[in-house]
């Protein structure tokens, strides 16, 4: 994906393209058609396709001001691709978290496991390792840690997940 977006770029215009040349051929078709449609039948058509229109034309504002952008959302699931192979994070359901930008979930599944272990369900090496993982992508979603978590980051941070910081922070 060395490309940075152009060719995902290409494809969304693309993919643009074609559906409002099927919006418009539905159109077209439609009025081709009315004498062989009953009147409700053709209203009822016609105002679903000229819907589809004005949701197709609200995308498109949403684009253009940026307020959805693609190569963003490709490259938090390239950096999640990346800590999966660099086995910076060993956990999927971390992973999964991290790609899909769920940092309340990362919280909770935080706090789940200092529950755990207080409770003796979860073993120390386990906890650790998880633990870092979570803080890790925390703070590569922009969220603030306690100092404590920080220490304990610091402390505990292995070579991969500072390779996976090093990577992450290039791009």
């Amino acid at each position: 994906m060395a490309s940075r977006g152009a060719i995902e770029t290409s494809k969304l215009k693309q993919n643009l393209e074609e559906q409002l040349d099927r919006l418009m051929q539905q159109l077209q078709d439609l009025e081709e058609c009315r004498d062989d449609l009953d009147a409700d039948e053709y209203e009822e058509t016609k105002k679903e396709t000229l819907e589809q229109l004005s949701e197709f034309n609200d995308s498109l504002k949403k684009i253009m001001s940026g307020n959805m952008t693609l190569v963003d959302e490709l490259s938090g699931m390239q950096l999640a691709i990346q800590a999966a192979i660099s086995q910076a994070f060993k956990t999927p359901e971390v992973i999964r978290m991290f790609a899909k930008k769920q940092p309340g979930q990362l919280r909770t599944r935080l706090a789940e496991m200092d529950r755990d272990l207080i409770v003796g369900k979860l073993g120390r090496d386990v906890y650790t390792q998880q633990k870092v993982e979570i803080l890790t992508a925390l703070r590569k979603l922009g969220e603030k840690l306690t100092p404590d978590d920080e220490t304990f980051l610091s402390t505990n941070a292995g070579a991969a997940l500072s390779q996976f910081v090093r990577v992450s922070s290039d791009l």
